[in-house]
């Protein structure tokens, strides 16, 4: 953990001041449930709670509120503590369509959220390229400056939904077939897994930034690219999708084209996207896109590090 002198006030004065849950499926914690754990903690809180979870699978779909920020939920690792629900798009509340926004196995509202060594999983996993309502969230971030340590992301169609603000994921692995990380978030993943489980054609990203003041985008360093399928970089859900690709290795299952446009031939006019110093086999830029970009170094510079997430006020530890 580094020291910060520029840290945001609240968060300084929550972390002075911890708490600790214990969840344990076995009854010796001080509940068996996580969603309990989480109903524990007092509106508006103000303190840092840990809410650590034992080794077990904990079938429950979870959310978190707004009004309880500075909530950590820490595994024993992420093999060992499971969270996992089995909701798409297509299943309903009574009489309404979920849809995506509303699947996922655990959703997060709350600012200054933390995730270390946990399993986060949506069992109804679609491997086939566009399948109508098979959206399946294993995770939903909603809020702003999150960080996630040492956690997977289990699904198939539109796994982690980086929903919006800005967000750090370090060590991470993230599984899936179809826009397996879409949303509006500012985020940085760093040395992390993507793996495809796809049949056929597929594609990492779905990033939507829509106008040019829209400060979002996700940033990939020192990640590596693997799996099955024909895989697509990303595809432009929005006019201006961001995403940026450095030091990642690419194995062959990547496209040569490297994007998509979601039919959309406009958009190649306007979206970001490209890579830096990529590695391997599908990191070859000589077949991309035209409207890709590659980087150079002073380009590259404001996605490198977590500057990008202004991360000097916020992240406790990189």
């Amino acid at each position: 953990m580094r020291v910060h002198h520029h840290l945001i006030e609240s968060l300084v004065e929550a972390e002075r001041n911890q708490s600790v849950i214990v969840v344990a499926r076995d009854g010796f914690g001080n509940f068996s449930s996580i969603a309990e754990a989480i109903d524990s903690i007092p509106e508006q809180n103000q303190q840092r709670v840990i809410v650590r979870i034992k080794a077990g699978v904990y079938r429950e779909k979870i959310a978190i509120p707004k009004s309880k920020p500075f909530v950590t939920l820490q595994g024993d690792g992420s093999s060992l503590t499971i969270i996992t629900w089995n909701s798409t798009a297509s299943d309903r509340n009574g009489t309404n369509l979920l849809k995506t926004y509303n699947s996922a196995t655990i959703s997060i509202n709350s600012r200054f959220f933390i995730a270390k060594n946990i399993t986060f999983q949506n069992e109804a996993i679609a491997h086939i390229h566009g399948e109508t309502g098979k959206q399946a969230v294993a995770l939903r971030i909603s809020a702003d400056m999150a960080a996630f340590y040492d956690c997977n992301f289990h699904g198939g169609q539109d796994t982690l939904y980086d929903h919006k603000g800005r967000h750090y994921f370090k060590r991470c692995f993230v599984q899936g077939s179809v826009d397996f990380i879409f949303g509006y978030g500012r985020s940085l993943y760093k040395d992390c897994h993507l793996y495809s489980i796809a049949n056929k054609t597929g594609a990492i990203t779905a990033q939507k930034r829509t106008i040019r003041n829209m400060n979002s985008g996700f940033s990939f360093v020192n990640c590596s690219i693997t799996g099955s399928g024909r895989i697509y970089l990303g595809r432009a859900w929005g006019d201006r999708s961001r995403v940026v690709y450095s030091y990642t290795y690419m194995d062959a299952l990547i496209a040569p084209q490297g994007w998509q446009n979601w039919n959309h031939p406009e958009r190649n006019r306007t979206v970001f996207f490209a890579q830096y110093e990529c590695s391997g086999p599908g990191a070859k830029t000589s077949q991309r896109v035209a409207w890709a970009r590659t980087l150079t170094f002073e380009e590259a510079q404001p996605f490198l590090g977590t500057d990008f997430i202004h991360g000097e006020t916020w992240l406790l530890s990189t």
